[in-house]
């Protein structure tokens, strides 16, 4: 293995009374939560895009990131030692997964068929740094909203010619995805929306999109590709509008191109939070529709207005977070993937550690305090306490279908005023302050 990283050894488990900066303190991957190991709950992933190729700019100055093994070129030869240097990393802060763009592995170069060949020879090396680690790739996409070309969107282009360049693209990511054996591939927007409606043909636009992603369907399955297809909601930036909005106007868009069966969503906490939604009604709304597929983990700031992609540290939202996929069984194919930057300041290489294990260790405690309300039963039972009239004989002969307004009219006026009851929203904060992990 290389030795990018001297002065950082495999970071461990060593538990909530360590001060050790590089050591876990919640994060214990073998520790048993609910009858299976942390790693399997959790999947963490890292993203090869905010660790390997964010130079921490930002609109109103240059990146400080201290990356002492990229000499900023576009060589392949500085691609395979990004490469080295990750799986590096992988290895040492003990993540099991990766996500990646196309053109974060693989430099675009000044045509179609020689910047395949560069993305065929850096999946050749990924896929030789998988056999000798054992890591996996969690997911793929394709980088449709950094070049120039994309400017006015890619799927929802207006030129069919930029449309074109999209499906090669989206083509050769789902065959690196596949040759690599990612158990998923991400459809994100990027650029597709609109910034004024006056030079927009919105109808035509998504149509385009559902075009688009009618023939992704169609091409998986011609080659085989057995990973989930995920489409990630955000509101807003680059464009004023996106159409992937937010979970509800995906799967209403899903539903009404017949693709719901074929997509689950990737839902992102800063993309919730600039949509003017918790993380956890996001989650709720993918959850119900049984289309909750993965997780992009970070977080933004209240006082920030933008996409800033913090490490994920808030622990009441990672337990809120950690609820609803136990809720749901856990992940399938989906995990946990850090889609977060160091901040600006962090900029030296041990940076990528200390960031990456205060989010694993809120994410693990998250899971762990989720379990212990689980299994306290004292949230779920008010909750179920709550709605327990909808249990009566009425209450079920309305959700099968079979009462109608009338009969209804009839139970009110002889039924008499409703009983209301409180919602105990303190209580169950009580409740919530007050429950303790077990480890």
């Amino acid at each position: 293995m290389s030795n990018y990283f001297p002065d950082v050894s495999r970071i461990c488990y060593a538990g909530p009374d360590s001060r050790d900066p590089l050591a876990f303190k919640w994060y214990d991957p073998e520790a048993t939560v609910e009858g299976k190991p942390m790693r399997e709950h959790l999947r963490f992933a890292c993203s090869y895009w905010h660790t390997m190729r964010n130079l921490l700019a930002d609109p109103f100055g240059a990146g400080t990131a201290q990356m002492p093994w990229d000499d900023g070129s576009d060589t392949l030869e500085n691609a395979e030692r990004r490469a080295e240097v990750f799986f590096e990393f992988l290895t040492k802060i003990n993540i099991d997964f990766y996500c990646f763009h196309d053109r974060d592995i693989a430099p675009e170069a000044h045509s179609i068929e020689e910047t395949n060949a560069n993305l065929d020879h850096m999946v050749r090396v990924l896929g030789a740094k998988q056999q000798s680690s054992g890591k996996r790739l969690l997911w793929g996409t394709a980088c449709l909203f950094g070049h120039p070309r994309y400017v006015h969107g890619a799927a929802s282009a207006p030129n069919v010619d930029v449309f074109a360049h999209a499906a090669s693209q989206v083509r050769r990511a789902i065959d690196a995805t596949h040759q690599l054996g990612g158990e998923g591939y991400v459809f994100w927007g990027g650029r597709e929306g609109y910034d004024t409606l006056l030079n927009t043909d919105m109808s035509r636009e998504l149509d385009h999109v559902a075009c688009f992603l009618r023939m992704a369907v169609e091409y998986k399955k011609r080659i085989g590709f057995q990973g989930a297809f995920y489409l990630e909601p955000k509101p807003k930036e680059p464009t004023a509008h996106q159409y992937d909005y937010d979970a509800a106007t995906c799967l209403n868009f899903l539903r009404e191109h017949d693709l719901l069966d074929e997509f689950s969503l990737n839902i992102e906490t800063n993309h919730a939070t600039l949509a003017g939604h918790s993380m956890e009604h996001e989650l709720e709304v993918a959850a119900a529709a049984g289309a909750l597929g993965s997780i992009d983990a970070n977080m933004g700031d209240a006082h920030l207005g933008w996409d800033t992609d913090h490490f994920p540290t808030d622990l009441y939202m990672t337990t809120a977070i950690m609820r609803v996929v136990l809720r749901m069984g856990g992940f399938v194919t989906g995990g946990l993937n850090f889609d977060a930057k160091r901040r600006r300041g962090s900029f030296e290489p041990v940076d990528l550690f200390h960031s990456h294990i205060a989010g694993m260790d809120a994410c693990a405690r998250g899971l762990r305090v989720a379990a212990a309300i689980r299994a306290d039963g004292r949230i779920d039972d008010l909750l179920a306490e709550r709605y327990a009239s909808w249990d009566s004989a009425l209450g079920r002969k309305i959700a099968n279908g079979e009462c109608t307004l009338e009969e209804l009219e009839q139970h009110a006026s002889t039924s008499g005023e409703p009983t209301l009851k409180s919602g105990r929203e303190e209580l169950l904060r009580s409740i919530l302050n007050n429950i303790r992990p077990e480890g």
